[in-house]
């Protein structure tokens, strides 16, 4: 559950760079609810925690005493909600925990001069104070990435007591054994946090198909060529909605630049022969079935078969206005007809412009609209909305304003740890 936590936090800890085209709102909603999971995960994972094992020795006065404290597990701990801080100069955040109390319970075992004694104990640690700070971006492939900066913990107070064997000789020196047992668990606690980062860091890497810039410009490129869209970005103000965890911005510049990536690239086209026809069509790419409609075809290409290419002629362009998006589409329809020999003859080319409007909405997890005949049935169905592991969106609600859509929505976290342990 802690990688969903984090990568909530990494994504919204702040909008970076002029004018991004995606921005992300993270509100005091989205907050309260990760510092209460990441506090539930904390709780869990402290109560399954095994501590290494203590050991040294002690001046008594009356000589010294060689200790060990071993198999210490935690039976009760007392977790104050910890506080999240976002970094302004870096993507990153500090976490503080202030009066954190824990009860543990294991063997000890001692050796003064000629004696050799064993039994159990009782600890409580009390008012511990951890902060930690992490900073968060990316690995050389674009994976997610987490590193520690700073740690710092203060161990209170420490409370013991001694079960079994001669114990009763040994608890009256309780406060010798104490400095030297807080000091060991202080010393212990940041290499413990630095060794969850590590293993949050190699768990964030498996989230295959995941990836993070901090700059969130919205942008795409033709990976050949990299050239930048002949447009240019318009700014604008993404509303905050206090009633959802995260208000999500996408400008219709990252769709445009996406369109122009794919058209720049020459994949806006396709090649449509007979073997694509449906049985049932009534028209199939032959001349004598499309001489139906241009008499012509079958006088001068008498039965042969047909070939269709269709491309866009110019960039598709993608248009936000308020409660509708439309898509400006110049294409093109080229018609070959394949002689005996397979040299395909031009025919004809036939301009399409076309404009599509229509609306969209999220319904049931999905992405839902409506627009022109023939794309009705797919946007009925919609599209599933993009998940991350072990979170999802829900409660969403997508709303389009000149410019850009928004999408307001709550985020679920699942209490599952998997890759963590």
């Amino acid at each position: 559950m802690l990688p969903s936590v984090v990568v909530l936090l990494m994504l919204l800890s702040s909008t970076c760079g002029e004018d991004p085209a995606i921005q992300l709102i993270l509100t005091n909603k989205a907050l309260s609810y990760g510092k209460a999971q990441a506090k539930d995960w904390i709780q869990q994972n402290l109560e399954h925690a095994h501590f290494p094992d203590i050991s040294g020795n002690i001046d008594i006065g009356l000589g010294s005493v060689d200790y060990a404290l071993t198999g210490i597990t935690i039976t009760k701990c007392d977790l104050p909600e910890p506080s999240v801080e976002f970094y302004p100069d870096i993507t990153g955040f500090k976490t503080s925990i202030y009066g954190l109390s824990i009860a543990l319970t294991g063997g000890w075992s001692t050796h003064y001069g000629l004696i050799h004694d064993s039994g159990s104990f009782d600890m409580a640690v009390l008012d511990v104070n951890v902060i930690s700070a992490v900073e968060l971006g990316k690995d050389p492939d674009g994976h997610l990435s987490v590193s520690s900066i700073s740690c710092d913990a203060q161990v209170g107070d420490v409370d013991v007591q001694f079960h079994g064997g001669a114990s009763w000789i040994f608890q009256p020196f309780v406060d010798f054994f104490k400095e030297r047992i807080s000091d060991e668990i202080q010393k212990r606690i940041c290499p413990s946090v630095e060794e969850m980062i590590v293993k949050l860091e190699s768990h964030l890497q498996a989230m295959n198909g995941f990836y993070f810039s901090p700059y969130l410009k919205g942008e795409f490129y033709n990976i050949k060529t990299h050239s930048e869209p002949p447009f240019k970005l318009k700014s604008f103000t993404l509303p905050e909605q206090q009633g959802y965890m995260v208000s999500v911005g996408l400008s219709e510049f990252t769709l445009n630049s996406a369109s122009y990536g794919y058209y720049s690239a020459g994949l806006l086209q396709a090649d449509i022969n007979d073997s694509m026809i449906p049985p049932y069509c009534p028209v199939h790419l032959n001349t004598t079935s499309v001489g139906r409609y241009i008499p012509q075809l079958p006088k001068l290409f008498p039965g042969l078969p047909m070939s269709l290419k269709v491309y866009a002629r110019e960039v598709p362009v993608f248009s936000f206005q308020s409660d509708v998006v439309k898509l400006g589409l110049q294409g093109a329809v080229k018609a070959f007809a394949i002689q005996p020999n397979g040299t395909q003859t031009p025919l004809f080319t036939l301009n399409v412009d076309s404009d599509f409007s229509g609306k969209i909405w999220i319904s049931d997890g999905r992405l839902k609209g409506s627009t022109c005949f023939f794309l009705s049935e797919i946007l009925d169905e919609g599209f599933v909305l993009p998940k991350i592991k072990q979170a999802q969106l829900v409660n969403s609600v997508l709303k389009v304003e000149e410019g850009f859509m928004a999408v307001f929505s709550d985020v679920e976290l699942f209490l599952t740890d998997e890759g963590l342990n």
